[in-house]
């Protein structure tokens, strides 16, 4: 008969259901806590406590599939994440739904995906799939779909949109939760929207929004990632409504992901004085219990994941293990690189700089979109025509179809790039991931476009004597390289990017927001711009 050994390690025990911490032992057999115990014998100063849950991410806007995003999050102590496959979902469907499942049980980390609510997020752009409510419904039903995801169109929720309701009514029929997305909903709006259902939010930008959302009964997600980093505004919350607090990322790119995860908003958070066990609760305990996930938190017979850091003040994660496996020590993975299997939907063909022109008249005024950096929101803004160029700053942006052999290019102008020569190019355009470009001149974003078509996708720089892509063959959202590779490669264009002028922290992750309709107020799908104040388009002269 086999038997199973037993391993243990010792340190200070870190207990944030009794809010204590102790010298003493852990012990664990076949994957789970067999024991824990004290003994003031211990001497070491390490702290064993339970892992970190990011609880709300796309894994794809890593531009890793999921298998590959395990290998670098678990070195900063990240043993699980609630992830929205929406992304891909808005390329490939339900089969997008099934591809991120399928490669995420290759790794030990402990993925919940959810079932994305608005494929596409609206009618006024082209994706590449379309869920109704019988699809959501199909994907609730799966033991490995834990919950209905964002539910972004909140004009929709709002109005009591009957396919949006039949998704909520699904979720909790099957007991699910349902994640909320409301960015600027106050008041009577908020409570409205959380009535419809969602009991959480991720797109709170001041501290004023936060709070009427928790009046209205939804806990709040404090968010740090590329693009979007609300935490100095709503890091308070953690000194006032602590329990109600959870932490995430949304979205983060390769070349922060090879050097912090949450085990960033942990160390931020206990800097701003709020107390130990609360800001270890949020980035644990309140994820797993909020949607009831198979995650250990150190107790006699939980799933043995947890992870070992240096001490209270430094928080320096030095092993991870999940199921009772170390998958990280000393800054390195001890996850197995896997390739990953190729699923793609892509058919634009080569433009040129003419598809880019306007007729925009010299001397009216143009809306025009306002990217402000660190935030998905942008600002409508209405200028003379005459300060269209690099001297006003004001740039033209382009959507390109991505599932049409040939279509009309959608044409618009953006403030806040910087760029002072050439253009970049994504196929990362949240949400239904067209391929979105900025640029001085059409001849540019036709050379940056074009490199992303040649790749089938991927994020391209095109300047004087330069031309860059990093491929993402899957989908047009994730790259096919290990992990650090893509991150090294990231870093070279966002680099190339900064020195074509962009002044913004991450000007390709800014860039994929823009055609994201549903985050106010103006932004450009492949159809035109539009205004989500308006809830309908606009024409970009403004005469």
């Amino acid at each position: 008969m086999k038997t199973t050994s037993v391993k243990r390690i010792s340190g200070r025990v870190v207990d944030l259901f009794g809010r204590e911490i102790f010298p003493g032992w852990v012990e664990w057999a076949g994957g789970r806590i067999t024991a824990v115990r004290r003994d003031a014998k211990v001497k070491e100063k390490r702290l064993i406590m339970p892992g970190f849950v990011d609880a709300h991410i796309h894994i794809e806007s890593s531009l890793l599939p999921p298998s590959e995003f395990a290998r670098l999050a678990v070195i900063h102590g990240t043993v699980a994440t609630v992830s929205d496959p929406h992304e891909i979902a808005n390329v490939l469907g339900e089969a997008g739904v099934r591809y991120m499942l399928a490669d995420a049980k290759r790794s030990p980390l402990k993925f919940n995906f959810g079932a994305p609510s608005c494929v596409p997020a609206t009618t006024f752009e082209t994706a590449g799939a379309r869920l109704d409510a019988k699809a959501v419904g199909r994907l609730l039903a799966r033991k490995d779909v834990l919950y209905l995801a964002e539910v972004m169109n909140f004009p929709g929720v709002l109005g009591r949109d009957p396919e949006l309701m039949a998704m909520i009514a699904a979720a909790r029929k099957e007991g699910k939760q349902v994640d909320g997305h409301a960015p600027g909903l106050r008041g009577a709006q908020a409570k409205a929207y959380a009535d419809a259902g969602p009991t959480t939010d991720h797109e709170c930008f001041t501290i004023e929004e936060a709070r009427d959302k928790l009046a209205a009964g939804m806990k709040i997600l404090i968010r740090e990632g590329s693009a979007a980093r609300n935490f100095e505004a709503l890091a308070p919350l953690l000194k006032t409504h602590p329990e109600r607090c959870m932490f995430c990322c949304d979205d983060l790119h390769p070349d922060l992901l090879v050097k912090r995860h949450l085990d960033e908003h942990v160390r931020r958070a206990l800097a701003t004085g709020a107390d130990f066990f609360d800001v270890l609760r949020a980035a644990s305990v309140n994820p797993v219990e909020h949607y009831g996930l198979g995650v250990g938190l150190l107790r006699v017979g939980d799933t043995a994941d947890f992870i070992v850091v240096d001490g209270p003040k430094r928080m320096r994660v030095e092993r991870t293990y999940i199921g009772g496996e170390c998958v990280a020590a000393g800054g390195r993975t001890r996850l197995k690189r896997l390739a990953p299997k190729i699923a793609n939907k892509f058919k634009a063909r080569a433009v040129k700089a003419a598809d880019f022109a306007d007729d925009v008249a010299a001397g009216g005024r143009v809306n025009v979109i306002e990217a402000l950096n660190g935030q998905l929101v942008t600002k409508h803004v209405t200028v003379p025509a005459a300060e269209i160029g690099v001297k006003g700053d004001v740039l033209k942006i382009a959507v390109v179809n991505r599932y049409a052999k040939k279509a009309p290019v959608a044409v618009g102008y953006v403030r806040g790039f910087g760029l002072k020569a050439g253009a970049l190019a994504s196929s990362v355009a949240h949400d239904s991931h067209n391929i979105v470009a900025v640029g001085v001149d059409d001849e540019s974003l036709a050379a940056a476009v074009n490199l992303v078509i040649a790749e089938r996708g991927g994020l391209s720089v095109a300047g004087p004597r330069m031309k860059a892509v990093l491929p993402l063959a899957i989908a047009g959202l994730m790259s096919a390289l290990e992990g650090r590779e893509a991150a090294r490669r990231y870093t070279l264009l966002d680099r190339a990017a900064k020195k074509l002028g962009s002044k913004l922290d991450a000007p390709f992750m800014t860039l994929s927001f823009m055609a994201l309709l549903v985050i106010p107020d103006l932004k450009l799908s492949d159809r035109g711009l539009f205004s989500a104040a308006k809830w309908g388009f606009v024409p970009v002269s403004a005469d």
